[in-house]
């Protein structure tokens, strides 16, 4: 299972960075349980493990150590007994019962499969290195990454143990928090928590809480160049306690970080703006649907809103844009996807130029005819290849710019039909940016 490769690709990088020779029970053992559950606050919750399960009157938070300890040894009995792991014992695993998993595909087979009881403890071991964001968890293989979310498990325990009103059991939201801090350009490795407050407020006290899917992997490809990964997304079914499998979606981590270089390197971004803009990225579909696009690369890094202004709706024109000061970061974040779907830095150039035309028709005399009113609609209200081309004979036959139209026209009817939309768009967004201005 997953969870089981994920905990032995942690180990063996483990071993080699710190000169250890642990083998998945003697980590656990000695490593991994400390910092988890021998502790009156958890750092991961496991239905139905030995672990939850309270005798009468019980509570974590009133164990006692020798409580916690009648509790490993009932857990190391079940391992040592177990014939057929199930997801009590073995994180990640299927269900006892097939059809309370019935949400999960690619879990359960009639196949004989050997699972050693090192496999239960690596899957403890790999279900904590899970990756907690909104809309679902990911799981990664990358050695580098799963070592410094184990430096982040430790950070966690001391603020568990510092912070009375802090929940437990939320090791996997701490570690996409913690990526995101750990990998962040001001993060002080002599000082790890300096700036971290990954923390909201609840009825009952304090909670960590999730970091966008868009915002963990920015800065995933932030810190790591030119590598693609293969992640294992899934999801969790609340009422049923089950996941629900999304599937192994490649990254492509160059694609991710590409909007992000575009918008500073066209717009600058100070700290406060890097935040707001970075926030807006992969908010059109969320992240099952967006693992549904068989990739996470730029199309997934849609901007929320922004669809309205590529495709019409049945029997109406497309929504032209307006410009306001006060969403300034939403339309640079419009643009630079919009160019980045692109993926030709001179179209960018292009499009402005041809904007610029249409507005210097409009600037041309003072007074703008019902005429020139239609024409520049027709023109920015085009979708297609077609329509575009269409629009464009009777603005040229009125617009002094005639090499401007002339060229814009021929990049249009040579770029392929996919981009024609992504473009026409960009030169909306341009349009009403100078008609404001």
């Amino acid at each position: 299972m997953i969870t089981s490769t994920i905990g032995k690709i942690f180990l063996e990088a483990y071993n080699k960075k710190y000169g250890t020779t642990y083998d998945a029970k003697s980590f656990f053992m000695e490593v991994y349980y400390p910092l988890f559950f021998d502790s009156n606050k958890y750092l991961q919750w496991v239905q139905n493990s030995p672990f939850v399960q309270m005798k009468k009157g019980q509570k974590v938070e009133t164990l006692t150590p020798e409580e916690r300890k009648e509790k490993l040894q009932e857990f190391i009995v079940k391992v040592e007994e177990c014939k057929t792991p199930d997801a009590s014992i073995a994180p990640g695993y299927p269900a006892s019962e097939e059809k309370e998993f019935a949400t999960t595909s690619g879990q359960v087979s009639n196949l004989d499969i050997s699972i050693s009881k090192a496999d239960i403890y690596l899957s403890w071991i790999g279900s904590s290195l899970s990756i907690g964001m909104t809309g679902g968890y990911l799981l990664l293989s990358k050695p580098e990454i799963l070592l410094d979310l184990f430096e982040g498990w430790k950070q966690y325990r001391i603020v568990l143990n510092e912070t009375r009103k802090l929940k437990g059991n939320q090791v996997n939201a701490w570690n996409g928090q913690w990526l995101c801090h750990q990998y962040d350009k001001n993060f002080n490795q002599d000082y790890p928590m300096a700036g971290f407050m990954p923390f909201g407020s609840t009825p009952d006290g304090m909670s960590v809480t999730n970091r966008s899917w868009t915002n963990i992997l920015i800065k995933i490809a932030q810190r790591f160049n030119n590598i693609k990964l293969l992640g294992y997304f899934y999801g969790f079914d609340t009422k049923r306690k089950l996941p629900s499998t999304f599937g192994f979606i490649p990254i492509n981590l160059e694609k991710i970080k590409q909007p992000v270089e575009l918008y500073q390197r066209y717009f600058g971004m100070k700290d406060n703006e890097d935040n707001k803009a970075e926030k807006l990225w992969g908010t059109e579909y969320g992240l099952k649907r967006s693992c549904e696009l068989g990739v996470i690369g730029i199309k997934a890094m849609q901007p929320e809103g922004l669809r309205q202004y590529m495709i019409p709706d049945k029997g109406k024109d497309v929504k032209l844009p307006k410009y306001d000061e006060k969403q300034t970061i939403n339309f640079h974040t419009y643009q630079i996807w919009l160019l980045a779907m692109l993926n030709n830095e001179e179209l960018w150039t292009k499009s402005m130029e041809f904007a610029k035309a249409l507005q210097a028709f409009v600037k041309r005399d003072k007074s703008i005819s019902t005429q020139k009113k239609n024409i520049i609609k027709s023109v920015l209200s085009a979708t297609t290849k077609k329509s575009f081309i269409s629009s464009l004979e009777e603005f040229i036959s009125n617009s002094e710019d005639t090499d401007c139209v002339v060229e814009i026209a021929k990049i249009v009817h040579l770029m392929p039909s996919d981009n024609v939309p992504y473009f026409l768009t960009l030169v909306r967004f341009h349009y009403a940016v100078i008609e404001k201005q």
